[in-house]
């Protein structure tokens, strides 16, 4: 298998794609690493990352530009695009990877495979620091770290070698027991399917993606719902998770770069609540506002484990449209999406990710077709908090029933 280079392997460079950081080696595996190595496994080297993971593509200085496996002309995703296209291209059963903004599942959509962003603290992440760091045991809000595979069943044996509280911390007390899957038939399964988003449309290849898991699971005569009052505001959500993520990454900005955030944040109207807003606002957030922004998060958790109690998992797309060209612009607020042949603003396609990350669940990234140009499309599958098990069995179901992992010719 292989390993995201932002995990440290004692002996081998870890830089996050910093050029100031070409030659950083650490001397201890990240937890992650030690426990992979624990269970037999042979580490055939690290995969490629975007400057400081900061990116839904994979290229930096120091290694150059990670390709799609089905089209060399697009991106494999990021940050983990690296081991998407690994896998993809026959580099190992498995891979290791991160998720803030989609940075498991958006690859494992571009590439045709597996991935699986587990609930917020199932797994121990240290060691997967940017240097020089100390590999110091800590959770940074919203940020986990998980498996990436060719099929389903490998992705849930990863995480089970993966999973658990860091002996460091949490570890000394607690001993990890997930619950068991809610069903092991499909037919028996409740899902909410979602194909549109208020912010941002759904381009016509992952609609009909949606669409073929949506029709596979009738058939399975399992319970398909496309629409529910227990559903959190999707606006509110994207808008919180926006504000968070942006509150998060801010706070490693250079001084310079702070102030000039926080120049254009006093700047904006206050009826302005759009996402290019939302992203201002959160990168000079307050210790105040922070916490008031968790609050409203915690009133969407409790949303979601009222829509739980209903439904076993939202099925939903990862991003509005599967890989796309290569665009290497250094001001990433200048890049556009193109969405059937309209250009919106490239950071607003994370607001799909968004929806399982602000709120800490677990979300499997399962292949689900192709595009007319024949490049993969995936679909997420959310489930309860620490149920990660449920969202992974319907994806093992859903494999046998429409198909998987397919090699790029």
């Amino acid at each position: 298998m292989t390993v995201k280079e932002s995990y440290n392997i004692a002996g081998l460079p870890t830089t996050w794609g910093m050029p100031t950081h070409r030659d950083y080696v650490p001397a201890e595996d990240a937890v992650q690493v030690s426990r992979l190595k624990a269970a037999g496994a042979v580490l055939l080297g690290k995969t490629n990352v975007p400057f400081m993971l900061r990116d839904i593509q994979s290229f930096n200085e120091i290694y150059g530009t990670t390709n799609n496996p089905w089209d060399h002309g697009r991106t494999p995703g990021g940050s983990s695009g690296g081991s998407a296209a690994a896998l993809a291209s026959g580099f190992g059963a498995l891979s290791i990877g991160s998720d803030i903004g989609g940075s498991l599942r958006t690859p494992a959509h571009f590439c045709g495979i597996y991935a699986h962003k587990p609930t917020y603290g199932l797994v121990a992440s240290r060691g997967h620091v940017p240097p020089p760091a100390p590999a110091l045991p800590s959770d940074r809000d919203l940020a986990v770290v998980g498996p990436m595979a060719r099929t389903a069943r490998d992705l849930t044996l990863l995480l089970e070698v993966m999973a658990g509280p860091d002996p460091l911390t949490l570890g000394v007390a607690f001993d990890l027991t997930l619950p068991a899957a809610r069903h092991e038939r499909l037919c028996d399964f409740r899902v909410l399917v979602l194909d549109e988003h208020p912010l941002i449309p759904t381009g016509s290849a992952v609609r009909t993606a949606v669409n073929r898991v949506a029709d596979a699971l009738v058939v399975a005569g399992a319970r398909v719902e496309r629409h529910s009052p227990l559903l959190p505001d999707l606006t509110e959500a994207a808008t919180l998770y926006t504000q968070l993520l942006l509150s998060n990454l801010a706070a490693s900005y250079p001084a310079d770069r702070y102030e000039q955030l926080r120049t254009h944040a006093a700047g904006l109207n206050a009826d302005d609540q759009g996402l290019d807003a939302a992203r201002l606002r959160g990168g000079v957030f307050s210790h105040r506002d922070w916490i008031e922004a968790n609050n409203r998060r915690e009133l969407h958790r409790h949303g979601w484990r009222q829509l739980f109690t209903e439904f076993d998992a939202v099925a939903c797309p990862i991003t509005p449209t599967p890989a796309f060209p290569h665009d290497h612009n250094p001001q990433p607020e200048e890049r556009r999406i193109d969405i059937d042949g309209v250009a919106y603003p490239f950071g607003d396609q994370l607001v799909w990710a968004g929806l399982a990350t602000m709120p800490g669940l677990p979300s499997t990234a399962i292949p689900a077709g192709r595009s007319p140009e024949g490049l993969p499309v995936g679909v997420q599958l959310i489930g309860p908090v620490f149920e990660d098990r449920t969202p992974l069995r319907l994806a093992e179901l859903l494999e046998q029933t429409i198909g998987g992992f397919q090699a790029p010719k």
